[in-house]
């Protein structure tokens, strides 16, 4: 009896995946629940299990091939542990016979191929044929690179084209679709792809993982897509460090976590956001979804890109839950263990480029959610107060927003709202 193995659920707004690695080849004995395949989607690379012990007799989506939720990976054969040695013997028998195959193959691809090259038929039915089986990312790559799918070979299951295909195509420049018998071809080159790059000793060509390629699109995607606008204000500091430096010590030493500025700005974030929540609102077709619920994303750079790990239902935690989410969380982003469980959702984001030292940003959204907060260098100014001038610890504050929802007055109010709460924290403990 065989078993399936398929694509399990990827999280929300995850729809597909690439196979990064078998861990096991056809004819291994598996057990139940041991690591078969590694998925990696634009989020988080991801293992799955055995759902049975066995023998793995398919493995139907090779490495590099695009699967999407629920497709088929591979087939276990519930049979006895033995049974592993016999689809081994068979990968002789075809081993010694492929080299015989493969000589008058290549024999005949020659004369084959002269047919396509004066015909055009050939090529338009290949190139209808790939237009159907088209996954829409692959379809969206080969688009927005004016690309001609039946100049590119497929490595996917049943000939359909996988985007590693694409992307090898784009950088060989060899599949840019033929405009040579259209008049009006002028402004066809500007759509297609970058000419092939010289080779220079003095550079390294690196190929971008698909989480970079994920942050690149999605970030661009918010751009073309919101309507995003930024506006600033500044905090003093002085209140927050004071009452930090005065409990820091107690506070660790009852909690065991250390009591950082993040917990000060998710609670004050979490404050404006329940009297303006627009700001925790999104854009869904022709509704606004208001969400009664904090889930507050804490942007987290890590040497495979930027992560934005999910502190659930912030609203409910103190001071110290705050801080011991965050810092597990940003434990787990570092050892590159966050599952895909810690990124979904997010209602709000918050992201600290005061720790790498930025004195002022502009910070992009993290769709769909309608508005990201940035905090900054702490820097010490000289300010009025009153009629005197006192150097203060001052901080930059960035709100970026969908302008499509929350409106200008909405966006300066929630800054002001935030400034009050961390420039008098008493504020956020009788919460006021």
């Amino acid at each position: 009896m065989a078993t399936q193995i398929t694509v399990p659920a990827l999280g929300e707004s995850v729809s597909e995946a690439t196979v990064a690695k078998w861990m096991k080849a056809v004819g291994d004995a598996v057990q139940a629940d041991e690591p078969l395949v590694e998925l990696e989607t634009d989020k988080v690379t991801l293992e799955v299990n055995a759902p049975t012990a066995g023998v793995l007799i398919e493995i139907a989506a090779k490495e590099g091939a695009e699967v999407a939720v629920g497709a088929l990976l591979g087939n276990i054969d519930e049979s006895a542990k033995a049974a592993a040695k016999k689809p081994e013997a068979p990968k002789e028998a075809p081993k010694a016979e492929t080299p015989k195959a493969a000589e008058p193959a290549k024999a005949e691809a020659p004369k084959e191929a002269p047919k396509p090259a004066p015909a055009a038929a050939p090529a338009q039915t290949a190139g209808s044929h790939d237009v159907k089986t088209l996954s829409p990312a692959v379809r969206k790559l080969v688009e927005d690179n004016d690309l001609d799918p039946s100049k590119i070979k497929p490595t996917g299951k049943d000939g359909r084209l996988v985007k590693e295909d694409v992307q090898k195509a784009i950088e060989a420049g060899s599949a840019k679709r033929s405009y040579s018998a259209a008049p009006a071809a002028g402004a066809a080159p500007a759509a297609g792809p970058l000419p092939p790059r010289p080779e220079d000793p003095r550079e390294e060509r690196v190929k971008m993982t698909r989480l970079r390629q994920a942050i690149a699109r999605r970030l661009k995607d918010a751009q073309n897509t919101a309507a995003m606008l930024t506006t600033f204000n500044e905090v003093d500091m002085s209140g927050v460090m004071a009452l930090r430096n005065e409990y820091k010590d107690s506070f660790e030493k009852k909690h065991g976590v250390k009591l950082g500025f993040m917990s000060f700005f998710v609670k004050a974030s979490i404050a404006a956001l329940q009297e303006l929540p627009a700001v925790n609102a999104e854009i869904y077709g022709d509704e606004i979804v208001y969400k009664n619920f904090y889930d507050i994303g804490v942007a987290v750079g890590t040497p495979q890109g930027l992560v934005v790990p999910i502190v659930r239902d912030a609203d409910q935690l103190s001071f110290a839950g705050v801080e011991k989410a965050i810092n597990a969380l940003g434990v787990k982003a570092r050892d590159g263990k966050l599952s895909l469980a810690d990124m979904q959702g997010g209602t709000f984001t918050i992201s600290n480029g005061g720790v790498y030292g930025s004195l002022m940003s502009t910070p992009i959204l993290n769709p769909p959610q309608s508005g990201i907060l940035g905090m900054h260098k702490i820097q010490p100014r000289p300010m009025a107060i009153g009629d005197k001038v006192e150097v203060r610890p001052m901080m930059y504050l960035a709100l970026s927003y969908d302008h499509r929802i929350v409106d200008g007055r909405e966006a300066v109010t929630f800054l002001v709202r935030l400034k009050d709460a961390i420039e008098d924290p008493r504020r956020l403990l009788l919460d006021l």
